[in-house]
């Protein structure tokens, strides 16, 4: 969100493992004491701009159906995380 608040575009890109906190209710089961949930913070990042992205083999390897995702996550191939990282002026990953 700060990105989108300096005009920088921004995308989430979630794979693997990542995949399972946009399966709808699962974000709400997540939040570190005073901080807002996972779903709450998500829904502002949408809000704001941020691109959600999944990796469509990622939920498939975990049994994730297209239609259990939240609102606003969009299904992407493998081959558009490369891109974004290719024309990209940074990128981070933790």
């Amino acid at each position: 969100m700060t990105a989108k608040a300096m005009d920088i575009d921004a995308v989430i890109y979630f794979v693997i493992k990542g995949v399972t906190v946009v399966k709808r209710g699962e974000a709400e089961k997540i939040q570190l004491g005073s901080f807002p949930s996972l779903k709450e913070i998500m829904d502002q990042a949408i809000q704001t701009g941020v691109e959600l992205m999944v990796c469509d083999r990622s939920a498939e390897l975990l049994g994730i159906n297209m239609g259990d995702l939240v609102e606003g996550v969009k299904v992407v191939g493998a081959a558009t995380l490369n891109d974004l990282v290719l024309e990209a002026d940074a990128s981070m990953f933790f």
